[in-house]
């Protein structure tokens, strides 16, 4: 099985975020600390769609995994 490494800004755009890397800081920036007992995946500043596709892509996609990963330790 091959599986394919996203990179970070590529789930900001599968979110439909602003992905560059001034972009990136800047939300990371305005949306942290997110408390410790928020799931990335139930964070107030998530639409619907954002919500369920994080949910989505960490339960159906082990290639996206890492990068879903990665932003929930930038935002905790």
């Amino acid at each position: 099985m091959e599986t394919t490494n996203h990179e970070f800004y590529e789930l900001f755009e599968q979110l439909g975020l602003p992905s560059s890397e001034k972009d990136i800081h800047a939300f990371i920036d305005d949306h942290r600390p997110l408390p410790g007992d928020v799931k990335v995946t139930e964070a107030p500043f998530w639409t619907d769609a954002q919500k369920a596709l994080l949910k989505e892509l960490l339960l159906d996609d082990a290639d996206w995994a890492v990068a879903v990963d990665q932003l929930n330790v930038a935002l905790h």
